[in-house]
């Protein structure tokens, strides 16, 4: 092995006698076959054909599989959902121009959700960049914001570095999309291909965050041994750094209830007793208030997103914070901790659980546990009953029972909310888009998971309304035979759109009826060759599930549920995540559901400690 600089900005290590006479299209897939790619999202168009035939070559060595969807935006959530199901590199491919275009919402998806992926940008030829030539748009400038970096490669030579960078940078550190435009003539221009052995090409500056100190994980653990009312808050960071083992046994050790993020859920298994499931907005309320009245918040790989939060100044009000995360920029960008531990979150609550061996539960959180058992007890998500039409939360129920392995793709919107509240997912199983909330995420995510994993049970739960966005993918399921079985909560309406119209636009419900203009989802299935279901009864529910489930092909079925169901309980904007409208009201529990802060007057549960907005004892 010899270290050469390849570039000013960058260090790359090179093994020896491998220099052969390649075309750059020829040397991008070597690069990626190196970097271990197996599988490929994509869409070709004029200024990617060189790569493209290079593809042909490639498939036909073995070296991978490429996936031909019907939109680059759906090639893009699928590399983004194969990397969240599998833990490696997702790859997405694009022509230049409107190819390229129609990728930045799935880019700007996975950089919201800290998801590794390379995306490869066709480009016009060298010398036609900055002529307005047919097809050209500047992709590096348009994703600037919304990549962890990017490069047009200018000279063939530079492909094995940069594909090796772009790795490396994806997967480092806090994950995250990456770029690499190519122009045309570069994919067929020859030259001596000198290969970059995977992880060696590391851009000068670049730093690892340091495992955590021994004395900050002390601190920590000091702090754990003072409270009485802890509560782990466990983010995506969790999932990403694969630490729900470490997790399960600190939680256990010092007996400390878990809560989960949206893109935390599966960290932390929702049915053992230590679990209040997921916080925030549409959160369960006994999670919503256990972070009101914990005395210690452990913030692990978490950010602190508003959706988390509600009113900033009234979250976790009483609480000291050990906050740790990989990014620098996360500890104290919204709520400053007492303790910031800056590292690799698996990392940290592997020495935390090692530093702990001799702890034993001496019934520090007894009385704390028991408080939370109660608000379970008096504040369970509600299943309304059966009568009348279907409600959501019964057909989450039945995927529950039906499918407790299954990986779980979403769309955006109510049934997101009620398929979060009610499904209970493993490590890596509950695949949905939570920092930007795209419509459309579910299906091609869905496809990205079985493709990945093709004899898991994988099914997406979509929107009447968001399923359209990306509906043309059901074309990809059925060329591959994907195996994908796709639930529809069909209320006829944009869900989540409406009950905010209810709830605060005084029931003007502008722009949000889906009914008129909506398609026959089980004709529409058929007409793409897959099989279609449609049920709109109770007593056909459970069998016509269980039948499409055995179905070896892909499936969509079209469930009709309450046109007006809300999702509950919620947080409204601007509100403390104790403030909670929706919340269930037994007769026997009416009287002390909610009472007044003597102090200001606010309204909030019976059995807080502190009013969650003034902060007065109660």
């Amino acid at each position: 092995m010899t270290v050469t600089f390849t570039s000013p900005d960058v260090i790359a290590v090179q093994p020896l006698g491998e220099v052969r006479r390649l075309s750059g299209a020829d040397a991008l897939m070597d690069a990626l076959h190196r970097h271990g790619v197996e599988h490929i999202f994509g869409y070709p168009g004029g200024a990617i054909l060189p790569i493209y035939d290079a593809l042909y070559r490639a498939e036909s060595r073995g070296w991978m599989k490429h996936t031909l969807v019907r939109h680059e935006q759906g090639g893009a959530h699928a590399a983004d959902a194969y990397a969240r199901a599998t833990g490696k590199v997702g790859v997405c491919f694009g022509t230049s121009g409107p190819g390229a275009t129609n990728l930045v919402t799935g880019i700007a998806n996975a950089q919201m959700d800290s998801v590794p992926m390379v995306v490869i940008t066709g480009q016009v030829p060298r010398a036609a960049i900055g002529t307005d030539a047919f097809q050209e748009t500047d992709i590096v400038g348009i994703t600037l914001p919304i990549v962890k970096h990017s490069w047009v490669v200018r000279d063939p030579a530079d492909i094995g570095r940069v594909v090796a960078e772009a790795f490396h940078l994806a997967a480092s550190g806090r994950p995250g999309p990456v770029l690499i435009d190519v122009p045309k003539d570069l994919g067929t221009e020859d030259f001596d291909y000198s290969p970059v052995a995977p992880g060696t090409a590391i851009r000068r500056g670049f730093r690892q965050p340091p495992g955590p100190a021994a004395a900050t994980v002390a601190a920590a653990l000091e702090m754990i041994r003072a409270a009485r009312r802890p509560l782990l808050y466990v983010g995506g960071g969790t999932i990403a750094a694969g630490a729900h083992g470490a997790l399960k046994a600190l939680a256990e050790r010092f007996r400390i209830p878990v809560t989960t993020t949206l893109m935390g859920k599966g960290a932390f298994d929702e049915r053992a007793g230590l679990s209040v499931g997921m916080l925030g907005m549409h959160g369960t309320a006994y999670a919503n208030f256990a972070v009101t009245e914990c005395d210690l918040l452990i913030a692990a790989g978490a950010r602190f997103d508003d959706r988390v939060t509600g009113k900033l100044d009234t979250f976790a009000p009483r609480a000291r914070v050990i906050h740790i995360d990989i990014d620098a920029a996360e500890v104290g960008k919204n709520r400053c901790p007492e303790l910031g531990i800056i590292a690799d979150v698996g990392q940290t609550l592997d020495a935390m659980v090692k530093a702990s061996s001799e702890d034993r539960d001496e019934g520090r959180t007894a009385a704390w546990l028991e408080r939370i058992r109660e608000w379970k007890a008096r504040y369970p998500l509600v299943i309304p009953p059966p009568e009348g039409e279907i409600s959501p939360q019964e057909v989450m129920v039945a995927l529950r029972d039906l499918a407790p392995d299954a990986y779980v793709t979403t769309d955006v919107g109510q049934h997101q909310m009620w398929a979060a509240q009610h499904l209970r997912n493993g490590p890596r199983q509950w695949i949905s888009s939570a920092g930007l909330g795209t419509m459309g995420f579910g299906v091609p995510a869905a496809m990205g998971v079985q493709t990945a994993l093709p004899d898991a049970q994988v099914i997406c739960i979509a929107g009447d309304a968001s399923v359209l966005m990306n509906i043309q993918e059901l074309g990809t399921l059925a060329q591959y035979g994907l195996a994908v079985k796709i639930v529809i909560i069909n209320n006829g309406w944009q869900g989540m759109v409406r009950q905010w119209q209810e709830s605060f636009y005084g029931e003007r419900y502008s722009a949000s009826d889906m009914s008129n203009g909506m398609p026959d989802f089980k004709a529409l299935a058929e007409a793409f060759g897959v099989r279609g279901v449609r049920i709109d009864s109770r007593d056909r529910l459970v069998p016509e599930l269980e039948q499409a489930f055995r179905h070896p092909g892909p499936v969509l079925v079209d469930v009709a549920v309450r046109r007006d169901e809300n999702c509950y309980p919620m947080v409204p904007p601007g509100k403390s995540n104790a403030q909670m409208v929706g919340l269930p009201s037994h007769p026997e529990l009416a009287a002390t559901t909610t009472r007044d802060c003597g102090s200001c007057g606010a309204i909030t549960a019976s059995e807080h400690f502190f009013c969650p907005v003034c902060g007065a004892k109660l």
